[in-house]
């Protein structure tokens, strides 16, 4: 009878145990060559100036039936792989004016929390850039997922979020239509094995 309750005892300490433990999302790495990071602005009233980031690493953690809480994601950019097709352009982008990426050559994000479900939802993290971290959040939605030709598996999203130059401290004057830049991240991501 006494060993009965003992086995009782510790079982029922077992499953309290499991239950209290968080669930754990699958973990993916960033495939770089099937996603990308972009960003758009105004070229004073003339027109818009559009770029991309080529060179940049992240890791997800998703599993929609691990609930929101579980799922997450960081992204280092290398600021000094812009491109806007304009040598020149991007020189003056990549100096003290801009970016300065000889102080400051990698802008980071990770996530503090999401809202939403399989489909998508609101991201919200600490984004840093020219050595200031700010709390973000913007939209993203998920394209699609599932097993590539190669017998791996996939997941793809896309988020956009509007950066403020000045909050990061970029407050080279180009006028009021380049304040803010237009950010658009397309992510393929492939399921750790």
């Amino acid at each position: 009878m006494i060993a009965l309750k003992l086995k009782s005892a510790f079982a029922g300490a077992a499953l309290a145990t499991f239950t209290l433990l968080p669930a754990q999302a699958a973990s993916y790495t960033i495939d770089p060559s099937h996603s990308s990071i972009m960003f758009e602005t105004g070229h004073f009233t003339f027109s818009k100036l559009s770029g991309r980031f080529n060179k940049f690493s992240g890791t997800l953690n998703y599993d929609p039936a691990a609930g929101a809480a579980a799922q997450s994601v960081k992204i280092s950019v290398d600021t000094a792989s812009l491109d806007t097709n304009w040598a020149d352009r991007d020189k003056h982008l990549r100096g003290d004016d801009f970016f300065k990426v000889g102080t400051f050559g990698t802008a980071t994000f990770e996530s503090t929390g999401f809202e939403g479900d399989k489909d998508g939802g609101v991201l919200k993290g600490k984004f840093t850039l020219l050595g200031v971290t700010k709390d973000i959040s913007f939209n993203i939605k998920r394209i699609g997922e599932g097993t590539d030709p190669w017998g791996g598996y996939r997941v793809g999203f896309e988020g956009t979020y509007n950066l403020t130059r000045k909050d990061f401290g970029m407050d080279y004057n180009l006028g009021p239509a380049a304040e803010v830049v237009a950010i658009t991240l397309q992510i393929e991501a492939i399921k750790d094995k």
